[in-house]
C-alpha cells in the first residue's frame, strides 16, 4: 500500500511539472563562442535533457551487463548443474527406497561427478552401496562423512550400523562413544552406548550414561527408577561377592528406595540387614517386596532375618509371612520348606496335600523328601521323584529362552538389562511347540521306571492323603492327530527344555508302528524280489 501511494505522489509530481511548463512557456538561447545563438522553448530542452537520460542510462545497463557475463553465465551454469544434482540425489533416494539397485547405483554416480562433496550426495553414495551389499564402499563414504563437521553425526550412525551388521561389538560401542560425546548426544548412540556398558557389566559408567539420558529426555521417570535400582542392585551384588557387607548393603538399600518391590534387592538388603541387627527394618523390605511378587529369595531371606534362630522360630516367621497372601504357591512351599526343616511333618503334609493333586516339580521333591524323612518310605520317595521328572516346571528366571537358578542383572545372550522374570519358562510357548515338546520329552522316558510295589495298609494309613501310581505311557507318534493324542495320553505333561523347538527335528522314525512301537513289515514288493534270488 505504500509503495501504491509513493508511486501516485511521483507521477503526480510529474504530472503538475509538465502543467506547469506547459502553463508558463519559456524561451532558452543558447549561445556559444564564435557559433550563432540557438534559441528553443525550455519544454523542449527538458524533455530534451529527460531523454538523454534515459538514453544514457539504457547505454550503462548494457555495458554493465556485458561486463558482468561471465559471471553471470557461470551462476547460469551453476544453478544448470545444480538442478541436475538435485534431479540425480532425489531420484537416486527415490530408488533406494524403493529396492532398485541399478538405477540406485547410476544416480549415485551422477551426483558423485556433479557434486562430489555435497552432504546428499555422499549419503546416496553410501546407500546405494549398501542396497547394492558393498559394505566397504559404504564404510568409506561414512569414514568421509564422519571427517566432516556438518555430516560427522550422521557419518558415526552409518559407521555404527555397519558394526553391528559384521557383529563387531567392540566397533560398535566406540562409533556410539564417539557420537554420545557429543554436546546433543543423538538418542540413538546414547540408548546404545547405555546397552553396551550394561551388556558389558560396566555398572558405573551404564549409571552415568542412564544420568545423562535422563536429563536430555530419553527416558521416562518410571523407566529411569527401574533401571537405577537394577544398576545398584547388580553393583550391591558385585561387592556382597567380594564381601564389602557394608558397601552392598548401601547400595541395595538405595536400589530399594528406587524400586521397592524388585525381589533381588530386596531379598539382597533384607538379608544384610538381618546381618546386620536392623531386623524391623528389614522385615518390612521383604514384606513390602513379597506382597508385589512372592518369591522363594524373598521367604528365605525373611526366614533368615535372625541370626543363630532355631528352625521352628524361622518355620513360625515364614507362617506370618504366607498369611500375608492367601493362597499364594510361594508361600505354600516356602511353609513345606521351613516345616521340613523344623520335622513338623504334620504341617508340610497339611500344606502339600492340595497342592499334590496336580504337582509341579518342587511339590513332587517336596513330597518326596516328605515320605523319606516322616516315614522313610523309598518306595513312595522314588515314586514321587519319578512324577517329579514328568511333572510342570515351576517358575524360575527366564530370559530370551534361557532358564537361570540366579536372577542376572543383564540376559548373557542379548546383553538387555533387567530381561530376567520370574515366570513358568514355558508359558509363552503356543500350543504347536509345547506338544512337540511333550513327545519329545515324553519318548525319552517312554521306559518304564522302576517303581517299588505300592505301600501296604497299614503304612497309608498314617496319611489321608494316597499319591496316584505313575505308569509309563506309550506316546510314539507317526499320525497327523499327534496334538490330539498326546492331550489324551498324558494330560498333566508339560514342556520342560528346551524352550524353542529346533526346526530340524527330524521327528519321530516314521519305521516305527504308533500303536506297538515296532518295526514295520518291509514292503511285499521287495520280499517278491529278494524270493527270486532264495
Amino acid at each position: 500500500m505504500i509503495r501504491v501511494v509513493i508511486y501516485l505522489l511521483i507521477v503526480g509530481v510529474l504530472a503538475v511539472g509538465a502543467v506547469w511548463l506547459a502553463d508558463h512557456p519559456a524561451d532558452v538561447l543558447i549561445t556559444r563562442e564564435g557559433q550563432p545563438p540557438i534559441k528553443t522553448y525550455g519544454s523542449v530542452l527538458v524533455y530534451t535533457m529527460l531523454a538523454g537520460a534515459v538514453v544514457i542510462s539504457i547505454l550503462i545497463l548494457v555495458a554493465r551487463a556485458i561486463w558482468r557475463s561471465p559471471e553471470t553465465l557461470r551462476f547460469y551454469l551453476r544453478m544448470r548443474r545444480g538442478m541436475r544434482g538435485y534431479h540425480a540425489v532425489s531420484q537416486g533416494l527415490i530408488a533406494v527406497g524403493s529396492g532398485d539397485v541399478r538405477s540406485a547405483r547410476r544416480f549415485a554416480e551422477e551426483a558423485a561427478r556433479i557434486a562430489p562433496n555435497e552432504p546428499l550426495t555422499l549419503l546416496l553414495t553410501a546407500q546405494a552401496s549398501q542396497l547394492a551389499g558393498d559394505r566397504d564402499a559404504a564404510e568409506r563414504t561414512f569414514h568421509a562423512m564422519a571427517s566432516r563437521d556438518d555430516t560427522r553425526l550422521l557419518g558415526l550412525h552409518g559407521l555404527y550400523i555397519e558394526a553391528q551388521r559384521r557383529n563387531d561389538g567392540a566397533a560398535a560401542k566406540l562409533y556410539a562413544e564417539e557420537a554420545a560425546s557429543a554436546a546433543r548426544a543423538p538418542a540413538w548412540a546414547a540408548l546404545a552406548v547405555f546397552d553396551a556398558r550394561c551388556a558389558a557389566q560396566d555398572w558405573v559408567g551404564a549409571l552415568e550414561r542412564l544420568d545423562r539420558n535422563m536429563k536430555s529426555g530419553l527416558v521416562d521417570r518410571d523407566t529411569y527408577r527401574r533401571d537405577r535400582a537394577v544398576l545398584l542392585t547388580a553393583r550391591a551384588l558385585e561387592a556382597d561377592a567380594h564381601d564389602d557387607r557394608e558397601g552392598a548393603r548401601t547400595l541395595a538399600l538405595e536400589a530399594v528406595k528406587f524400586a521397592p518391590t524388585l525381589v533381588p534387592a530386596a531379598a539382597l538388603a533384607g538379608r544384610l540387614l538381618g546381618e546386620a541387627g536392623e531386623r524391623r527394618r528389614a522385615a518390612r523390605i521383604v514384606e513390602t517386596a513379597w506382597n508385589a511378587n512372592p518369591h522363594p529369595d524373598l521367604a528365605d531371606a525373611y526366614a533368615h532375618l535372625q541370626s543363630g534362630g532355631s528352625a521352628r522360630d524361622r518355620l513360625a516367621r515364614v507362617e506370618a509371612l504366607a498369611k500375608s497372601s492367601p493362597g499364594n504357591i510361594e508361600g505354600a512351599l516356602a511353609v513345606a520348606r521351613a516345616a521340613l526343616d523344623a520335622q513338623e511333618f504334620a504341617v508340610a503334609r497339611r500344606v502339600l496335600t492340595p497342592l499334590s493333586i496336580a504337582p509341579s516339580r518342587r511339590v513332587s521333591m517336596l513330597m518326596a523328601e516328605l515320605e523319606q524323612k516322616e516315614h522313610g518310605d523309598e518306595g513312595r520317595a522314588r515314586e514321587w521323584m519319578t512324577r517329579a521328572a514328568r511333572a510342570a516346571p515351576d517358575p524360575t528366571w527366564t530370559a530370551d529362552g534361557l532358564m537361570s537358578d540366579r536372577w542376572m542383572p543383564v540376559s548373557p545372550v542379548t546383553g538387555r538389562l533387567d530381561a530376567f522374570q520370574w515366570k513358568d519358562p514355558v508359558a509363552d510357548l503356543d500350543a504347536d511347540e509345547a506338544l512337540i515338546e511333550h513327545a519329545r520329552d515324553l519318548r525319552e522316558v517312554n521306559a518304564p521306571a522302576e517303581v517299588s510295589p505300592p505301600p501296604s495298609q497299614e503304612s497309608s494309613s498314617v496319611s489321608e492323603f494316597k499319591p496316584v501310581e505313575s505308569k509309563p505311557v506309550d506316546v510314539t507318534p507317526a499320525a497327523p492327530g499327534i496334538g490330539r493324542n498326546l492331550a489324551r495320553a498324558a494330560p498333566a505333561a508339560a514342556p520342560i527344555v528346551p524352550l524353542v523347538h529346533v526346526p530340524d527335528d527330524p521327528g519321530p522314525d516314521p519305521q516305527l508302528e504308533p500303536e506297538t512301537g515296532t518295526a514295520s513289515p518291509p514292503n511285499d514288493s521287495w520280499r517278491k524280489l529278494r524270493g527270486l534270488f532264495k
